[in-house]
C-alpha cells in the first residue's frame, strides 16, 4: 500500500484561515451530542456471524484535540461530534442508539415494548444497538417498525429487530410514507451496481481511517459492511396529520415527498412534544444530488416543509431529533434551528434560479454565491454532506438539464477522445506533466486534477501523470471541509495508486430483490439487456402469477424487453406458472430446469426462449473504472 503524503503549505494556510473565520468557540453542539448519555457501546466493533467486522466506531479515536494540517477544521469539528457512540436518552421514553452506522436508531417506549423508527443499514448494526437499549432499559419486546424515508440506511437492519415471521403474524406493523417500497426498490436497483460503486468513493468505507485518511462522512462516519434485509411496510401513511397508534404510542404524520427522498415523512409524538425530522433537518446543508448518484431533490418544496414543521408543532415542541446527528432542545433554539434549515434550501433555490435567468450556468453560480452571514456562521448549517457548490449546480441540473446552451458543449468528444486532442494540443503528455507539476507547487490543484485527468485519460499507464494527479487529489481531500468530497478525493488518490479497492457495501440485496414487483422485476431486466447483442432475438414470455390473479405477456424485441398485463392475442413462446414472491429468483439467473423447478417456477413451452433471454443480459460491472479509462 502506497504511503500518504502531507499537507502542501497552501492547505495548511486554507485550513489554518478557516480557524480564524468560523465561531469554534461556540461549543454547544459538544453539549447537545453528549446530553442524556446512558452507556456506550465497549468495545465497539460489531461483527458478523463469520467473525468479519462489519462496524467498528473505536477507528475514529484518533479524532481528538485539535485539527491536524490534513484535515480541514471545520470537517475535523463535525467527526469529533458525529463520532459519539452510545445509547443516549432523547428525552423520557425516547432513546436513540447513534454511532452504530451512518444513521441514528430511535426506540420509543410504548405500553407493553418498544417501536423501532429507523432500523440502520446492516441486521448486525441495528442488532448490536437494540442489544445496547435492552441491556438498559430492559428486555422490551419489539412492537412496531417505523420507516420515515426509503434510503437502505434507514430500513437495511430490519432483520436485526423483528422477523418477518412477527409482521406477517400481526404483531408487528411497518409504518412508512406511501410510494416508499416502490422507490427504497428501484435506486436500489435499477440503478443499484453504479450507486454502490460511487457509493464506495463518497463514503470512503474501504480507506484506511486516520488523519491522512478517512475522517468521517459529515452525515455519520461511514456505512456499515454488513447485511442488507427489507421488511415491506404493513401500513402506509398517505397524507399530514394522519395518526396512528402503536402500542400505546400516539403518532402524527407529516408527509414531505420530494425532500431528502421520493418517499419521506416526519413524525410527531404529540405526548412527549417531541418532533423526528426524518432527515429534512440536520446538523449539516444535506445533498441536493448526493455524490452516488441519484434523482435531484426540490429545495423548494424541502424549504416549504420545514416552514409548515414549524407552523404544525413549532407551538409546542421541546425536542427535535434525527435520523443522523445529535437532538435539538428548548422550543426558542428549535425553532431558530428549523427557520435556518428552511432558509438555507430556499436561498438556495431562489438564487440560483435568480442567476441562470441571466444567463449563467451552473458551475458559473456555484462559483458565486455566498451564504449570507446568519447561515454561513450556523455550524447545522455547513455543507458537511451536501456543499454550496454541487448543490447549486444540482438546481442548476433540475431545471435546465446537462446541456448550458452553449453550441461548443452539444456534441461534444467522449473522455478519453477529448483528453487525447487536449493532450496533443499541449504538447504531449510529458510537457503537460510538467505544466501540472509547476501548478502544483504553486497551489492550484482544480487546474492541476484538469490537466491531469486528460493525460491519465489519453495515456493511462503514465505513471508521473498518475503519481502527481494521486498527490492532487490528496491535497484536495485534506482541504475539503465536505466529508465525502474528502472521501471521493482521497478514493481517487487511493485507486490511483494501489489500484481498484472494490464496492465495499452493496445494496441490491436478495431482500430487496425479492421484494420486486413483478412489473418491477421486468424493468430491472429490461435495463440489463445488451441492446446490440439481442438485435436479432425475437421471442415472447408469458408469466402467470396462481396468487395474484395476474398474467403478464413480455416480449423482447428490436433488443428492447417490454411488456403488457392486458389479454394477448396467440401463445407464447414459453410461459412461466409461479407465485408472485417465487418469480423474483428469475432475477438470479436461476433459468436451468432445476433451478427453476427449485424456485417454484413451472414451465411450459420452449425453455429456451427463456435461458436466450438471460443470455443476453448484461447485469453491469460492480468495479468499474473511475478516474481512469
Amino acid at each position: 500500500m502506497s504511503t500518504p503524503k502531507p499537507a502542501s503549505p497552501t492547505i495548511v494556510a486554507q485550513n489554518s484561515a478557516l480557524l480564524r473565520t468560523l465561531p469554534f468557540s461556540d461549543t454547544q453542539d459538544f453539549d447537545d451530542a453528549t446530553r442524556g448519555l446512558v452507556a456506550r457501546r465497549e468495545p465497539g466493533a460489531i461483527t458478523a456471524d463469520d467473525g468479519r467486522v462489519v462496524w467498528d466506531d473505536d477507528t475514529y479515536a484518533f479524532v481528538q484535540g485539535d485539527a491536524p494540517d490534513t484535515v480541514n477544521p471545520s470537517l475535523w469539528r463535525q467527526s469529533q461530534l458525529v463520532a459519539e457512540q452510545g445509547l443516549f436518552e432523547v428525552t423520557a421514553g425516547i432513546y436513540q442508539a447513534r454511532g452504530f452506522d451512518l444513521s441514528n436508531v430511535t426506540f420509543i417506549e410504548g405500553r407493553t415494548g418498544v417501536i423501532v423508527l429507523d432500523p440502520l443499514i446492516s441486521t448486525e448494526t441495528a442488532a448490536a444497538a437494540l442489544a445496547l437499549y435492552r441491556e438498559h432499559r430492559g428486555d422490551r419486546p419489539v412492537m412496531g417498525i417505523i420507516y420515515t424515508h426509503s434510503h437502505v440506511d434507514h430500513f437495511g437492519g430490519v432483520k436485526g429487530v423483528t422477523t418477518q415471521e412477527d409482521v406477517d403474524a400481526g404483531r408487528v406493523p411497518v409504518v412508512a410514507p406511501e410510494g416508499f417500497t416502490e422507490h427504497a426498490i428501484a435506486e436500489n436497483v435499477y440503478a443499484g451496481t453504479a450507486m454502490s460503486r460511487r457509493a464506495g468513493y463518497m463514503y470512503g468505507a474501504a480507506l484506511a481511517r486516520g488523519p491522512q485518511g478517512q475522517v468521517g462522512a459529515g452525515l455519520g462516519q461511514t456505512t456499515s459492511t454488513g447485511t442488507v434485509t427489507l421488511i415491506p411496510p404493513t401500513l402506509f401513511v398517505t397524507t399530514t396529520g394522519q395518526e396512528e397508534t402503536v402500542d400505546g404510542v400516539r403518532m402524527v404524520f407529516q408527509m414531505a415527498p420530494d425532500t431528502e427522498a421520493p418517499s419521506e415523512m416526519l413524525v410527531w409524538f404529540p405526548d412527549h412534544k417531541a418532533l423526528c425530522a426524518a432527515e429534512d433537518a440536520t446538523h449539516t446543508l444535506h445533498n441536493l444530488l448526493t455524490l452516488r448518484g441519484a434523482v435531484v431533490r426540490d429545495p423548494h418544496v424541502w424549504s416549504h416543509y420545514l416552514t409548515e414543521s414549524i407552523d404544525l408543532f413549532g407551538g409546542e415542541v421541546e425536542v427535535v431529533f434525527a435520523s443522523h446527528h445529535w437532538p435539538t432542545w428548548g422550543n426558542d433554539r428549535i425553532r431558530e434551528y428549523l427557520s435556518l434549515q428552511r432558509d438555507l434550501y430556499g436561498y438556495l433555490h431562489d438564487q440560483t434560479l435568480r442567476l441562470l435567468n441571466q444567463g449563467l450556468t451552473g458551475p458559473e453560480i456555484a462559483e458565486q454565491i455566498v451564504l449570507p452571514p446568519a447561515l454561513e456562521n450556523a455550524w447545522h448549517a455547513r455543507g458537511y454532506y451536501g456543499s454550496v457548490s454541487h448543490n447549486v449546480k444540482a438546481i442548476y441540473q433540475r431545471y435546465m438539464g446537462w446541456y448550458d446552451a452553449n453550441p461548443a458543449h452539444l456534441w461534444e468528444h467522449p473522455p478519453v477522445e477529448k483528453a487525447k486532442r487536449y493532450v496533443a494540443l499541449g504538447g504531449g503528455a510529458d510537457a503537460v506533466v510538467e505544466r501540472a507539476r509547476a501548478a502544483f507547487d504553486d497551489g492550484d490543484y482544480r487546474w492541476v486534477a484538469e490537466l491531469l485527468n486528460h493525460v491519465v485519460f489519453a495515456e493511462p499507464d503514465h505513471a508521473a501523470a498518475r503519481d502527481l494527479l494521486a498527490d492532487t487529489f490528496e491535497q484536495l481531500g485534506y482541504g475539503a471541509e465536505n466529508g465525502t468530497w474528502r472521501s471521493v478525493y482521497l478514493s481517487g488518490a487511493t485507486e490511483l495508486r494501489d489500484g481498484a479497492f472494490g464496492t465495499p457495501t452493496v445494496a441490491s440485496a436478495p431482500d430487496i430483490v425479492a421484494s420486486l414487483t413483478p412489473t418491477m422485476l421486468f424493468d430491472a431486466l429490461a435495463v440489463q439487456v445488451d441492446g446490440p447483442r439481442a438485435w436479432e432475438e425475437s421471442l415472447s414470455i408469458d408469466v402467470v402469477l396462481t396468487d395474484a390473479d395476474e398474467r403478464y405477456r413480455l416480449w423482447l424485441r428490436n433488443g428492447a424487453l417490454t411488456y403488457s398485463a392486458a389479454p394477448q392475442r396467440g401463445d407464447a413462446d414459453t410461459t412461466l406458472t409461479t407465485t408472485r414472491k417465487a418469480l423474483p429468483a428469475l432475477a438470479t439467473g436461476a433459468v436451468t430446469p432445476d433451478g427453476l423447478a427449485a424456485a417454484g417456477i413451472e414451465v411450459a413451452g420452449d425453455v429456451g426462449a427463456l435461458a436466450r433471454l438471460v443470455a443476453v443480459l448484461d447485469p453491469g460491472d460492480p468495479d468499474f473504472a473511475i478516474v481512469t479509462p
